[in-house]
């Protein structure tokens, strides 16, 4: 079963708005607003109002570009096809986004098609009717679904800790199938990737619409942390790809390296089930600072005879360190998030 996201629908009902208005003012053409409002809508209120303002921009060089050329050279394909290499050019040098360049391009045809002698008016009303379309998308952005972006990110984080605990768990013991492996750890990448896309539309909407979208800003620096953690962790993975087995550790220090790594996966779900309000907020229990360095230590005293393989382990050591004091990092942001909710 599809299921039709908040996008889909906003995207529908601000072409609908878009042809409504259109038709109310008695606009021709009225689908050159819904094919305006299909590109200025994008997932986030910022980025759909960066967008208005580029498109606001472009739009209007673009359509004076093609009122001068229409009056002075006429609407023959050559023209049109040479003024439209003409304002790509401009747009380029702009650095405009792709969405912006192909509006732009879609208003300059509509007043170029205009039959016969240059008609002003007719220009004019389907500019009018593209920038009905730009509006209608930003309006309807901001009214209806706004973008709940913290519990996309957050569910996004609970997903991909799913698949590092089970990666991580089963690296050492070589458990899971490679097939498996290779299919969980390329989807927790891409989880990864899409978390850093998300992030960054967290903290533009927090910098650019904090008065239309108002966002906690400790509670995205915690998400932030929540990021960094699970991409330390990803990172241990790919050192243990490469590196762990290549030392050939033997089966008391495997054992080590898959006990220390239990406990991390542990430590990170009670600090993401700590920052829900779903367990006991206790420093105590878990003393993750303390640990690590016991495990460090230990394992600095050990492969004295084989340099090339001390290196290999330490590399998978040391990335193990890492990811812990993250973890340690992600508890302390928490406990002050949660102090100062309380």
């Amino acid at each position: 079963m599809v299921t039709l996201g908040p996008r889909v629908l906003k995207t529908g009902i601000a072409v609908t708005v878009a042809l409504y208005i259109c038709s109310f003012l008695n606009l021709e053409q009225a689908i050159f607003a819904g094919v305006a409002a299909i590109f200025t809508l994008q997932p986030s209120i910022y980025q759909t109002w960066k967008q208005l303002l580029d498109q606001v921009v472009t739009n209007t060089l673009g359509a004076l570009i093609a009122l001068f050329c229409l009056y002075y050279f006429g609407n023959s394909p050559i023209v049109i096809g040479s003024v439209l290499i003409f304002v790509i050019s401009i747009t380029l040098k702009l650095k405009m986004e792709a969405n912006v360049i192909s509006l732009t391009l879609v208003t300059v045809i509509a007043i170029m098609s205009a039959p016969g002698d240059v008609d002003w008016i007719f220009a004019f009303n389907r500019f009018l009717t593209i920038l009905i379309g730009i509006v209608s998308a930003l309006l309807v952005n901001i009214i209806l679904f706004p973008p709940k972006f913290k519990g996309n990110y957050y569910g996004k984080v609970k997903e991909s800790f799913n698949k590092l605990s089970l990666l991580l768990r089963t690296a050492i013991s070589n458990e899971l199938k490679e097939k498996t492996f290779k299919e969980d750890w390329e989807s927790l990448q891409s989880d990864i990737k899409k978390l850093e896309e998300l992030y960054k539309i967290l903290n533009e909407e927090r910098k650019k619409m904090s008065r239309v979208n108002p966002l906690d800003v400790k509670e995205i620096v915690v998400f932030r942390q929540m990021l960094k953690a699970l991409q330390h962790g990803e990172k241990v993975i790919s050192l243990i790809e490469e590196h762990f087995f290549q030392g050939d550790a033997d089966q008391e220090d495997s054992h080590m390296f898959d006990e220390h790594l239990e406990h991390l996966i542990k430590y990170h779900e009670y600090y993401l089930l700590k920052y829900e309000g779903k367990v006991k907020d206790e420093d105590d229990i878990y003393h993750i600072e303390e640990e690590t360095s016991v495990f460090l230590k230990t394992l600095l005293n050990e492969y004295d005879d084989d340099v090339d393989k001390k290196f290999r382990i330490l590399a998978v050591g040391f990335s193990i360190f890492e990811y812990a004091f993250q973890l340690q990092r992600l508890d302390e942001l928490v406990s002050k998030y949660k102090r100062v909710k309380a």
